[in-house]
């Protein structure tokens, strides 16, 4: 494979245009993806006309589409905000902290009822990238700080419109829609309360 280009870049929209170039092809390299990610230094002012908070849960906020391919999301994580276990409907997931940090906790796929059993547990650092999929287990992540904020970039590949939480206690799951509280920095009507989900 002839691919030696491994430019930085040096914004986010220079991220984008490089992530756009990777998923031309089928076939996912999920270390390219994961370095490229991490190459991409965090700057504030770049990404806060995206990252849109609100008081009372974590928010998912639409950046870029990726033709399809992909979704590119940036989560706000307000103190103490935490998602439920999940999982990621057969697809990647690349979880790059942009500022402040996450815990994230791993899980079996639970085999029947009763307690669900913790694999690993670890703290997300600023501009470090984690990746997890199906086969690797579920998870769980939350912002543990109750004095700051966090925000992470996600991205889905391919994109995916519901995904499965499970209890805790018992195992039991249930399917939920993925909802967006903005996308490309505009805040979206709230739409019904269904299941919703933000992870």
């Amino acid at each position: 494979m002839e691919h030696t280009e491994v430019a930085k870049p040096e914004t986010l929209d220079d991220l984008i245009k490089m992530l756009h170039e990777i998923f031309k092809s089928d076939n996912i390299n999920v270390e390219e993806v994961q370095t490229l990610m991490e190459s991409y230094e965090s700057k504030p002012q770049e990404w806060k006309k995206f990252a849109i908070f609100d008081q009372y849960r974590y928010t998912r906020n639409l950046v870029d589409e990726g033709n399809g391919k992909f979704n590119l999301i940036i989560l706000c994580w307000g103190e103490g905000h935490g998602s439920s276990i999940h999982d990621h409907t057969d697809s990647h997931c690349f979880m790059k902290m942009l500022q402040g940090q996450l815990k994230e906790t791993q899980f079996e796929w639970p085999k029947s009822q009763g307690d669900m059993v913790q694999k690993s547990q670890r703290i997300l650092l600023e501009n470090k990238v984690a990746y997890i999929n199906d086969s690797i287990g579920l998870h769980r992540v939350e912002n543990a700080s109750h004095t700051e904020g966090a925000v992470s970039l996600h991205l889905y590949s391919p994109p995916f419109q519901t995904c499965q939480t499970f209890d805790q206690r018992t195992g039991h799951k249930n399917t939920v829609q993925m909802t967006f509280w903005s996308k490309y920095g505009e805040r979206i009507p709230v739409e019904t309360k269904r299941s919703q989900e933000n992870n």
